[in-house]
């Protein structure tokens, strides 16, 4: 027998929805932070501020705080670029979610639950194209971490999956980062394939590396 139940959501599940979303996203800043961390061109800043403080003071002890500085802005540019997204998601679709999810054709939000409580999420939101092409967008995917490993994620993966194919859609679509290697494993082994990457269009965003990943999951023409 399951340990949990997929259903649609309920406004008693708006506050930990919310709890889940916020902590699912801002828990990928320190593996964020990590990447950037092997990148060159991060490494060559770090050199660069130690020879630089190091030759107008003559101090190695102001360069290596100098660099240590560097390190710690790093690391709070990476949490303000997730703060930033979970603030403007949850002014935006994530403030009213019944009237954003389910009072709209073609939206649709659940919720796993397991012993009395909300083990996960996941919403769909449609993708008209100009050619007539329908597709569904897979949002807000998030499971706790005291619920992972019990098949969740792939269970409310699958119901977008058939709501996008008894909507009539060809395909499912969604956005991952980098850091979050564990959903976009989970993506392809469910038959997602990434359609493309891009990297967040502003100059800090492509500096410390923060990519983003496109999937898609095409589903067969109905006959």
């Amino acid at each position: 027998m399951s340990e949990y139940q997929i259903r649609l959501y309920k406004d008693s599940d708006y506050q930990r929805v919310r709890e889940i979303f916020a902590d699912g996203i801002t828990e990928h800043t320190a593996k964020s932070f990590h990447f950037s961390l092997r990148l060159p061109r991060i490494w060559a800043v770090f050199l660069l501020t130690f020879f630089v403080v190091l030759q107008t003071t003559g101090s190695l002890l102001l360069s290596i705080v100098a660099v240590i500085i560097d390190i710690g802005v790093l690391f709070l540019i990476h949490k303000y670029i997730y703060m930033h997204y979970v603030r403007r998601c949850l002014a935006d679709d994530m403030s009213d979610i019944h009237k954003y999810y389910l009072q709209r054709d073609g939206y649709c939000f659940w919720v796993a639950e397991s012993s009395g409580e909300v083990a996960g999420m996941v919403a769909a939101v449609p993708i008209h194209h100009p050619g007539g092409e329908k597709q569904v967008e897979l949002r807000r995917m998030s499971v706790p971490r005291k619920h992972r490993g019990k098949g969740i994620a792939k269970a409310l993966c699958r119901v977008v999956i058939d709501f996008a194919r008894k909507g009539g859609c060809e395909a499912v679509i969604l956005e991952t980062s980098y850091p979050q290697v564990d959903a976009w494993r989970m993506y392809e082994k469910m038959g997602f394939k990434r359609s493309r990457a891009f990297y967040v269009p502003t100059l800090i965003t492509r500096f410390v590396g923060f990519e983003i990943f496109c999937y898609q999951y095409d589903l067969p023409a109905k006959r």
